[in-house]
């Protein structure tokens, strides 16, 4: 693990818009309260020494599954580590954290999808322990009549956009940012 590097569990809103600017949209009160109340859903948060006490520079969020006939996993729903911090094991410590909690709560393993043409995001889950079981397809469905569209901003891609696993109507699934 880097130098000065702690992981903590989020366990309140404060935490999570202390993390926002890491987030692809704003934290939303409601949501966060549900994500924190929602048994199996984990975020852990990356904290540096040098950077100011309270404020993160990576995230991991796990969710829990279970199946009649499997038992339970762990999904990596989303890796993110701050531009400034990236390639310096910071999203391997997290990665290795949630695989650590995973087995902890008796998780038969863990997973996580990611773009095939994403290198670091690749390198950060192989050297975390994961292995490549091969290509796979994601398919996803939106459902535009549900969709919580009130506080929702529209954002224009830049160039210097970091373009996250997206499904086919552009939301982001996790993992790409995996630096």
């Amino acid at each position: 693990m880097p130098t000065g590097l702690s992981l903590r569990t989020a366990t309140n809103v404060a935490q999570l818009i202390a993390a926002e600017y890491l987030f692809d949209n704003t934290v939303r009160d409601a949501w966060a309260r549900r994500f924190l109340a929602a048994e199996g859903h984990v975020m852990l948060l990356a904290y540096l020494d040098r950077v100011g006490e309270g404020t993160p520079v990576g995230f991991v969020t796990g969710i829990e599954m279970i199946h009649p006939d499997k038992g339970v996993e762990m999904a990596l729903y989303e890796l993110e580590v701050a531009e400034p911090y990236r390639r310096a094991g910071i999203g391997r410590a997290l990665t290795a954290a949630l695989a650590a909690v995973a087995r902890e709560r008796g998780c038969y393993g863990m997973w996580v999808g990611t773009d095939t043409g994403n290198a670091a995001a690749l390198a950060t889950y192989l050297s975390a322990g994961a292995r490549d079981e091969g290509p796979s397809a994601i398919l996803a469905w939106t459902f535009e009549d549900t969709k919580d569209t009130e506080d929702t901003e529209d954002t224009e891609d830049t160039e210097d956009t970091v373009h996250h696993d997206r499904d086919p109507h552009g939301n982001r699934h996790g993992g790409d940012a995996a630096r």
